[in-house]
């Protein structure tokens, strides 16, 4: 559960930053990382320190709880609904390809 909310965050702040139509290097001249960072924090492959979100928050100029949109999503959910929503989180990173491979294991594991 750990990597997937790092993943999700730096999903977020992947949607933000190409949402305000910035280069990983512009981001990270903005809140003082090297670009390379900023795609490791995008990718979920480094735990991220609550005041590096911060100023990544900062130059994005977004509160920092815009950078959690999937903590409000799972709120009130059973933990079966919590598990199929981390399915479609995992589901949503890879391509078509992958998508129907997972789609024909979930019907063959079903039947």
């Amino acid at each position: 559960m750990r990597e997937n909310i790092l993943k999700q965050t730096g999903a977020a702040i992947r949607s933000l930053r190409t949402e305000r139509g910035l280069s990983q290097e512009e981001l990270g001249e903005r809140a003082d990382f090297h670009f390379s960072y900023i795609g490791k924090v995008e990718r979920g492959e480094v735990n991220i320190t609550l005041v590096n979100l911060e100023r990544i928050a900062n130059s994005l100029e977004v509160g920092l709880h815009q950078l959690f949109p999937f903590s409000i999503a799972l709120e009130g959910l059973t933990d079966k609904e919590r598990h199929i929503e981390s399915i479609v989180e995992l589901l949503k990173n890879q391509d078509l390809n992958k998508v129907l491979k997972a789609e024909n294991i979930i019907e063959e594991l079903l039947r």
